[in-house]
């Protein structure tokens, strides 16, 4: 009688797991079709907000911004301003509220942020304007002092990925 239902158990067993596999395997099916009849990803490049397109400027090896899919991706916007490290911040941070807005984003909507010092002594001041900018959860952030400057002589430059 033990034998007889062990071998009761196994052939339960035996159908559950081919049902099972027989449910998986459409699923997989499912699965591997859903992509086809979903859009792909494309990457799309913006200008910069507000900028005046000259058509007789060298081009620039880089785009101000690309988005891929629902991440945006902003290049590094580095101080046009002389001031100090406080001006420079505010003044960097509102270019990059400007684009992000332009191209459908917002502070709210930033994930990743790296910013770039030319002195690392002006890391607190720095947060001092950084902090709250970027709404209820700030985004993760690296901070990196560079060895040589910033272009143009800024005091600080900072990219961001954001969600569109």
């Amino acid at each position: 009688m033990e034998a007889q239902s062990r071998r009761n158990l196994l052939k339960n067993a035996a159908k559950v797991a081919a049902a099972a596999a027989t449910v998986s395997a459409g699923s997989a099916v499912v699965a591997k079709s859903a992509p086809a009849q979903m859009e792909k990803p494309t990457k799309k490049a913006y200008p910069a907000a507000g900028a005046v397109v000259n058509p007789a400027a060298p081009p620039k090896p880089y785009s101000p911004a690309i988005s891929f899919g629902n991440l945006l991706f902003l290049s590094g916007i580095g101080s046009a301003i002389k001031g100090t490290i406080e001006e420079q911040t505010k003044w960097v941070l509102d270019e990059i509220e400007k684009n992000l807005i332009a191209d459908g984003s917002s502070m709210d909507k930033v994930l990743k942020v790296t910013v770039f010092l030319a002195d690392i002594g002006d890391w607190a001041k720095m947060n001092s304007v950084y902090m709250g900018r970027f709404g209820k959860v700030p985004p993760v952030r690296t901070t990196v002092a560079t060895a040589n400057g910033i272009v143009g002589g800024a005091l600080i430059e900072v990219d961001c990925i954001a969600y569109i």
